[in-house]
């Protein structure tokens, strides 16, 4: 598990330090922000300021819950006790797959019919719904996901 520890820090101290765009802070959480959360003067409209804005706040969160003593910097211990954190519910999530309840994992029970390996993907990426993707589906997709 060690050789792992050094990634998770290097992510968490990063995730807490450099504001990201809020949509993928949101998605950390599991959730996406509401448009009316992100439209500050709730003109209808999103402006780069208010991303940034956003985003910051929820950086600001994020430092605040991991500055577990509250002196307004992070310790090693503090970084370290947030990516434990992370990576156990992280590591629930996965053994939650185990099918059969024998505390191990398959090939099948670890990729299964999780739709994060596919599943949604292919559905967003099928846009006619005719159940097959085009190659014009494909490459919008690999668009939008800034990928070729």
């Amino acid at each position: 598990m060690n050789r792992f520890k050094t990634p998770l820090l290097i992510a968490l101290a990063g995730a807490l330090l450099i504001t990201s765009a809020p949509d993928a802070q949101a998605r950390d959480r599991g959730e996406r922000p509401a448009f009316g959360d992100l439209d500050a003067n709730g003109d209808g409209r999103l402006t780069r300021d208010e991303l940034t804005a956003f985003g910051r706040a929820r950086g600001a969160e994020r430092f605040a819950a991991a500055d577990v003593n509250g002196d307004g910097a992070l310790t090693r211990d503090e970084i370290e006790a947030g990516v434990d954190a992370r990576a156990s519910e992280r590591l629930d999530r996965i053994m939650a797959r185990d099918a059969d309840g024998d505390g191990r994992l398959t090939p099948d029970e670890l990729v299964g019919d999780d739709p994060r390996r596919g599943g949604r993907f292919f559905d967003r990426a099928d846009a006619d719904g005719d159940g097959a993707l085009s190659e014009a589906e494909w490459e919008t997709m690999a668009q939008r996901r800034g990928r070729r």
